[in-house]
């Protein structure tokens, strides 16, 4: 099933979510290799698609798991979470109608 996973991003986040990002993309990336990645990006923080030093105010993710359970133990491990990037995180089932 599908599930959108969400983090908003705490406070002056950006240089930490700078610096883990290699490993976030990493782990972003094999879910695409193995085909559950929908989609996934960054909410700038200002409307922008390049915010510079405003940041972003988090992020969403919307792949494959086998589980709820899974999908939050996935976002548990990731590095912005780990590393204190979300101050917030939240993943909810979802049903793909549109394309």
């Amino acid at each position: 099933m599908l599930y959108c996973l969400f983090g908003e991003d705490r406070p002056d986040a950006l240089a930490t979510r700078l610096q883990v990002r290699p490993a976030h993309l990493a782990r972003l990336e094999a879910l695409r290799d193995a085909g559950r990645l929908v989609l996934a990006g960054p909410c700038p923080a200002i409307d922008s698609p390049d915010p510079g030093p405003a940041g972003f105010s988090g992020s969403l993710i919307v792949a494959e798991f086998a589980s709820l359970a899974d999908a939050e133990a996935w976002l548990a491990a990731d590095p912005y979470v780990t590393e204190g990037v979300f101050a917030i995180t939240e993943v909810r089932p979802f049903k793909k109608v549109l394309p």
